[in-house]
């Protein structure tokens, strides 16, 4: 039976169940009515996929500001200094905070155990079971998300715009994809945490969900973006012929392993003098012209010289799924070619988490924060969120306070707030799944923006490839239906941020972190050394 169209009210709506999502839920949980809207499982979120871990200074050899440098560092020049040293600051205490609510991070002993990782110039990145550090995190988060009785997690609701009165964001509107049904929401305060944007490159190591829906949302509804030129590609994807394209995480290079071309040439000694430990674009470039060079799909990630009692207990989840594919990591070199990883860009923020939008915050990978700058250094990305969700969770309170209002008693509502605090729900509805058999009409269209976006918008870019990426998406026809569903939704979202990135990128003349124009090939601060900006009918600009 479907629903009829429902209006739900709570003091506080957040979109998305990464560590951000989450972590502002339970902060504000403490002032009232909490729902949050996952348009997937609960725990299906990139969160839920990082690998690598948690970088914070928490370490007997270790200083905050060592950790602060090397963050701007990776920056490139972009980093907003304010937003490093808070996130650095504030760390120890969130993620003291994580361990007292029962995640599990790997010790030594009875010591948390520290791991390296590239531009990290100390031992600082925590992880949980080797390799599976943000499934623990968001298994903890969840388990107490799901104590707190005014705190309400609704899976597979997928949110698709915001509502926007007298230039205030107001609340939502989602669909339940249990019965194809339409709601709103309305709420004092709105948190988008919907994650990247991976999806919208052809070869990425995102999971599905990853498709900027928040970015899009905001930016529909006027909000400013920023810094939408910076992709980060991860260096080494699993090249094997019909897997997709798994991390191999830059852990595994922080332990030794190294990189050979396919003539099994060690090269990274020609491109940068930290070799595999380089920056995560420096090393991705450098795989690229190796690839160019050696007229190659690939190069290999070589970690034979590891014992296979060490690669299974330090990297479990990657060994097995190589091994899933015919690669023992022990004794074979796996095939690797960068792919489209983390955006350091997104929905431009306070040191807060306020948007341009009153009513409307975001935190995680869909903020710009300015913690990033032009390059994200390795293991920032959970802390980042975790931090910044807090905050945001602080800032909604503050501004929104519940005052007489309540939501906790949904006035007007003809049910309960639509979610469940105590179980999610555990098998996806048949509505959510995709047919790969016969590929709908958003399917083919989807594979055309990807392959446009890896073709003239991807690692090394000129001005001549954007302009042509650019022209090829505003040509595309998107398919028209009279109801859109969640494909549609996804498939203009990923269109709309498309066109963002490019447009950015052809404004961007200059080379800087991750984003790296051959006919601009150097770092220009005079002009360049600033934020670019980008709002609904306006050109790109720059700010300070």
């Amino acid at each position: 039976m479907t629903d009829s169209h429902k209006s739900y009210r709570a003091d506080y709506a957040v979109v998305g169940s990464g560590i951000a999502g989450l972590r502002a839920a339970i902060e504000l949980s403490k002032a009232g009515s909490v729902l949050v809207l996952a348009k997937s499982n609960l725990s299906d979120s990139a969160t839920a996929w990082a690998q690598g871990g948690i970088a914070v200074a928490l370490s007997d050899e270790d200083e905050i500001g060592l950790h602060e440098q090397d963050t701007i560092n990776a920056g490139d020049g972009l980093c907003r200094p304010e937003a490093v040293a808070l996130v650095v600051e504030e760390g120890p205490k969130y993620i003291t905070e994580l361990i007292e609510w029962g995640t599990e991070f790997d010790r030594a002993g009875t010591k948390l155990a520290f791991t390296r990782e590239a531009a990290h110039s100390r031992s600082r990145i925590l992880h949980a079971h080797g390799d599976s550090t943000g499934r623990e995190i968001s298994r903890a988060l969840l388990a107490r998300a799901h104590k707190i009785p005014h705190l309400h997690l609704r899976a597979h609701a997928f949110t698709t715009e915001l509502i926007v009165e007298r230039g205030r964001v107001a609340g939502l509107c989602f669909i339940d994809e249990t019965d194809g049904s339409e709601h709103d929401l309305r709420a004092g305060a709105v948190l988008l945490a919907t994650g990247g944007l991976g999806q919208i490159y052809r070869e990425t190591t995102n999971p599905e969900v990853a498709t900027g829906d928040g970015m899009a949302i905001a930016y529909e509804a006027g909000a400013v973006l920023s810094d939408m030129e910076f992709v980060q590609f991860h260096p080494t994807a699993l090249a094997v012929q019909g897997a997709p394209r798994f991390l191999l995480s830059e852990a595994l290079r922080g332990e030794g392993g190294v990189l050979r071309n396919i003539g099994l040439e060690r090269f990274m000694k020609r491109y940068n003098e930290a070799q595999e430990l380089a920056p995560r674009d420096v090393v991705a470039r450098a795989i690229v012209s190796e690839m160019h060079h050696t007229q190659s799909t690939h190069v290999f990630l070589d970690m034979t010289k590891m014992s296979e009692e060490f690669l299974k207990k330090r990297f479990p989840r990657i060994y097995e799924t190589c091994s899933s594919y015919g690669l023992d990591l022990a004794s074979d070199m796996a095939p690797v070619c960068p792919a489209a990883h983390y955006m350091m860009g997104g929905v431009k923020t306070d040191l807060w988490g306020r948007t341009s939008l009153p009513g409307l915050y975001a935190a995680g990978e869909t903020a710009a924060t300015g913690v990033h700058g032009a390059n994200r250094l390795a293991s920032n990305s959970l802390l980042e969120g975790l931090v910044f969700g807090a905050r945001a969770g602080q800032a909604m309170m503050k501004d929104a306070p519940v005052g007489k209002r309540s939501g906790a008693a949904l006035p007007g509502s003809p049910a309960p707030l639509p979610g469940n605090s105590s179980a999610t729900q555990k098998e996806p509805p048949k509505a959510a799944s995709k047919s790969t058999s016969n590929p709908s009409p958003c399917c083919a269209t989807l594979a055309k923006i990807r392959d446009v976006m890896w073709r003239e918008v991807g690692i090394l870019r000129s001005g001549k490839e954007l302009a042509e990426g650019i022209k090829q998406l505003q040509a595309l026809e998107l398919p028209k239906s009279e109801k859109h569903g969640r494909e549609e939704h996804e498939l203009r979202n990923l269109h709309t941020l498309a066109l963002l990135i490019a447009r950015s990128g052809v404004a961007r003349e200059e080379s800087r972190g991750s984003h790296y124009r051959s006919d601009f090939p150097y770092r220009n601060d005079e002009d360049f050394g600033k934020h670019s900006v980008v709002q609904k009918g306006k050109d790109v600009r720059f700010e300070a």
